[in-house]
């Protein structure tokens, strides 16, 4: 039974809590520095203590940098989190916003892609004085990506 005082025969050392959490130990600290993670209980010889609280948070923390969400997102997420009555239309927000951030990467990437296809199969092959890679490494303008001049290859 729960009376306020902290269960210490179930919390975790900071070693336990990265193993459990699969991260670093210097990652849980960075994450108490920024304020994602609450400071956690100290014993008498100063180590840290953590709860399964801190675990599911630490959790959640992990799996939002997984789905690429920005650490200030997370923050807005956790709060909308800890506040389970009010509406999720601020989640639903900050969701939309990322997934047109990533969009937008992956339109960039495939752009990327198309280039770089393009600039391998330009290439002649032979020596380096004849490579449209280096070519077009070389010289911003001839990346169709960028507006420039289709290869004189082609």
């Amino acid at each position: 039974m729960n009376n306020g005082t902290p269960d210490t025969d179930h919390e975790l050392t900071i070693g336990h809590l990265a193993t459990q959490a699969d991260t670093k130990v210097q990652t849980i600290r960075y994450y108490e520095q920024i304020r994602l993670m609450p400071k956690p209980r100290r014993t008498a010889g100063n180590q840290r203590r953590y709860s399964e609280d801190n675990l599911h948070r630490l959790q959640f923390i992990r799996h939002g940098r997984e789905l690429g969400f920005p650490l200030d997102s997370i923050r807005d997420l956790l709060d909308l989190a800890d506040n389970p009555g009010q509406s999720c239309d601020d989640a639903d927000h900050l969701a939309r916003v990322h997934l047109e951030g990533v969009e937008s990467r992956i339109r960039r990437l495939e752009s990327l892609r198309g280039e770089l296809q393009r600039m391998i199969q330009e290439c002649p092959g032979g020596a380096v004085g004849n490579c449209r890679i280096i070519e077009v490494v070389s010289d911003h303008k001839l990346c169709t990506r960028h507006g420039g001049a289709e290869s004189s290859l082609s």
